[in-house]
């Protein structure tokens, strides 16, 4: 009986143990909410959704692309990606996603997201953050990295690149 009681405070002492671990990776990882917000009218012809998570490094990508687009003649709405499920894709001309990998897969949002708009990805650009820098979802054309804060401008060229032809595009508008 005495192996099995000393037995069983190791467990529920390693038990806690990753217990707290796993809290602290939870807080020390996990996004910020994005507060959603709008640059522009509605009514202008060309349309920008960004859908991001918050975090140091996405926030300076978000905010570099709505400055780089804001004096153009675009409509920005910038939200969270658990808003995604409200989106319909054929109200913008352009989207931009950006995501982090999180335990091994894109958040459950992003998934579902793309799965439904199949038919849109010629509009859709992703940006996508891992740990390791090239995880991304199965058939999606990604840009992929770490969130490593002196790329910003980097990720901010990528993405632009692929925006930029999408609203020279006039098929899309």
């Amino acid at each position: 009986m005495k192996g099995f009681k000393k037995f069983l405070y190791v467990f529920l002492g390693v038990l806690s143990v990753f217990f707290l671990f796993l809290l602290w990776y939870q807080n020390r990882y996990s996004m910020d909410l994005v507060e959603p917000y709008e640059v522009k009218t509605p009514g202008l012809e060309k349309k920008l959704l960004i859908a991001a998570q918050g975090s140091d490094f996405k926030d300076k990508v978000v905010k570099g692309i709505v400055d780089r687009y804001s004096m153009d003649s675009i409509y920005i709405q910038v939200i969270d990606i658990k808003d995604l499920q409200r989106i319909n894709p054929k109200d913008y001309d352009a989207l931009l996603i950006v995501h982090t990998w999180e335990n091994w897969k894109p958040p459950v949002t992003v998934k579902i997201f793309i799965e439904r708009t199949d038919n849109y990805q010629d509009r859709i650009v992703v940006l996508t953050t891992s740990g390791e820098g090239s995880y991304k979802m199965k058939g999606v054309d990604a840009i992929t990295g770490e969130s490593i804060i002196k790329d910003v401008p980097l990720f901010i060229r990528k993405i632009a690149d692929r925006l930029d032809p999408i609203f020279k595009d006039e098929d899309h508008l």
